[in-house]
């Protein structure tokens, strides 16, 4: 079985553990540096990006996730989306750069505009996964202005991409941890 490791210094990683848990795989909840040899995968949770690194830095993980995904699949969702971008705006952000993405913070608002949308996924994600509408939950989200080279676009929202993958990485700015369906948490394990 894959190990799959959470990032859980902020944020809702238990909802990550146990969706992986319903996708087949073993949750591992990583606070250390010395974790990160222990797994094949990992997810940066949703949370707020600015605390996540201060306390990358703090804990002296930020150059080990970045060097970790250099190497090995990274999955982020919301705020771990913003910290895998290369380029973050309002404000400008220090990010871990590992997918060629621009993306601007809180842009659909504040948490009161928080919705529950279902989206139509591309033909490519229902192909790898099952066929269906997406639920999608965004808490504060994040848009991605810009994929780059090698980024395909999974699912929109309003005519933005909300879910991504370029190589071995993945992100989506909404929460699929938040909802029934394992689907995207399925796709992430096919990339170990």
């Amino acid at each position: 079985m894959k190990r799959v490791g959470v990032l859980s210094l902020q944020g809702d990683f238990a909802a990550h553990g146990a969706a992986l848990e319903r996708a087949g795989a073993a949750p591992v909840y990583v606070r250390e540096r010395s974790q990160l040899g222990e797994i094949d995968g990992l997810i940066l949770p949703g949370g707020e990006s600015t605390t996540m690194l201060k306390l990358l830095r703090h804990e002296n993980l930020f150059d080990e996730l970045a060097e970790f995904g250099r190497r090995k699949p990274v999955f982020g969702t919301c705020a771990g989306a913003i910290l895998m971008a290369t380029d973050v705006t309002n404000p400008p952000q220090e990010s871990l750069g590992l997918m060629d993405i621009a993306v601007e913070r809180n842009a659909y608002g504040r948490q009161l505009d928080s919705r529950v949308v279902e989206l139509d996924p591309a033909p490519e994600f229902e192909m790898r996964t099952a066929p269906g509408k997406l639920e999608a939950v965004f808490i504060r989200a994040p848009i991605i202005r810009r994929a780059g080279n090698g980024a395909q676009v999974l699912a929109e929202y309003a005519g933005d991409p909300v879910l991504i993958e370029q190589g071995r990485h993945l992100v989506a700015t909404f929460h699929p941890e938040l909802t029934t369906d394992a689907r995207v948490h399925c796709l992430f394990l096919g990339k170990l």
